[in-house]
């Protein structure tokens, strides 16, 4: 078994036009003053990095680690969930996501996937240059407006939907396959991969490519009534990046999955700091070790009602408190015999 790395924080939630959120540097030395070890970097954010730059010059991303470095912690991934998000839209959903790509590309629905493409490819580059092999992003989605299916999809539309996608898709992962780096999709609704059988059904169209893989968040399980423990149980050999974020689901006789058209403070389901919410992330910590997951546990601060300092704060005790330095030995050791092949056979009886 390995040990989890950890604690580290998606710097995303975080970044802010005020000190000391507002450069890498200084961001950096306040999570580290505050216990985390690491940090994942939002890839669209100019005040953390220049994806662009970070890909073709490998001097631009030295600095960018030596940055990190400097303030005692690592860089644990990159992430591209808004570009990811842009490589597959439906057209319902094109002007609601102008704004996660350049100004001038507003309403171009074909040219917004062209950049987001771009974006990733510049990604798989600039996660080698950083010497990082793991990456987070979004898988976008041609199909969530047919979620539920009524009215009732045509025939062989979900076929179609994830041949496309898949097609979007394959450049992408050899581009990071050319350069040893996985595509770890955070499974979420709004995407078309948000659980394990439409990862499945994805993971068919692209041909068990194996740069293609699992960003844990057992948070937007917990919003959909999954599983989220027996999912490790299942998957654990595609779980590559690991979101330590938590959630409640609070259903009444009034709403329940799909919250009522409600704010998050008012849904049934709704993120919560570490510790606040219903997950069970002792048992999360433990299968992930069982199962010798070696990334790193990365909080991903999302809460209707706490401040984001305090969720910091608090976040990294709370994940160091659940790491576990896996064994080295059995704990009946002490009652062996040791080897002894004579032995075994008597036992036996042969």
């Amino acid at each position: 078994m390995k040990t989890i790395k950890g604690p580290a924080i998606f710097l995303a939630q975080f970044a802010d036009d005020v000190a000391p959120f507002n450069s890498l540097k200084s961001i950096c030395e306040w999570m580290a003053n505050v216990g985390y070890k690491g940090v994942q970097i939002p890839s669209w954010d100019p005040r953390m990095i220049d994806l662009q730059k970070a890909a073709e010059s490998k001097t631009y991303a030295d600095e960018i680690k030596g940055t990190v470095q400097d303030a005692g912690l690592e860089i644990t991934e990159l992430s591209t969930h808004l570009q990811g998000q842009l490589v597959a839209v439906h057209p319902a959903y094109n002007e609601l996501f102008d704004g996660f790509a350049p100004a001038n590309l507003a309403g171009d629905i074909k040219g917004k996937t062209e950049w987001a493409t771009q974006q990733l490819k510049y990604a798989a580059k600039a996660s080698a240059n950083l010497g990082i092999t793991a990456h987070a992003t979004f898988s976008g989605a041609l199909m969530w407006h047919t979620v539920y299916p009524w009215p009732q999809r045509p025939a062989g539309l979900v076929e179609t939907g994830f041949t496309e996608l898949a097609k979007r898709w394959m450049p992408i992962l050899d581009e990071f396959d050319r350069y040893g780096v996985d595509v770890c999709y955070e499974l979420h609704p709004g995407e078309d991969l948000h659980d394990g059988i439409t990862f499945e059904m994805f993971l068919e169209k692209v041909n068990n490519h194996k740069r293609a893989n699992i960003l844990y968040d057992p948070s937007h399980f917990v919003l959909q009534c999954l599983d989220y423990l027996q999912f490790i149980d299942f998957y654990h050999e595609r779980i590559k990046m690991f979101h330590v974020k938590d959630a409640e689901f609070n259903p009444t006789g009034k709403q329940g999955v799909y919250g009522g058209f409600q704010g998050w403070v008012d849904r049934a389901g709704r993120f919560r700091s570490l510790g606040d919410g219903q997950v069970d992330f002792s048992g999360i910590f433990s299968k992930l070790s069982q199962y010798d997951f070696d990334g790193w546990a990365v909080l991903e601060w999302e809460c209707a009602i706490k401040h984001p300092e305090q969720g910091a704060i608090e976040g990294a005790q709370f994940i160091s408190d659940h790491l576990i330095r896996v064994t080295e030995k059995a704990f009946d050791d002490f009652a062996g015999r040791g080897a002894d092949e004579a032995f075994n056979k008597k036992i036996l009886g042969i």
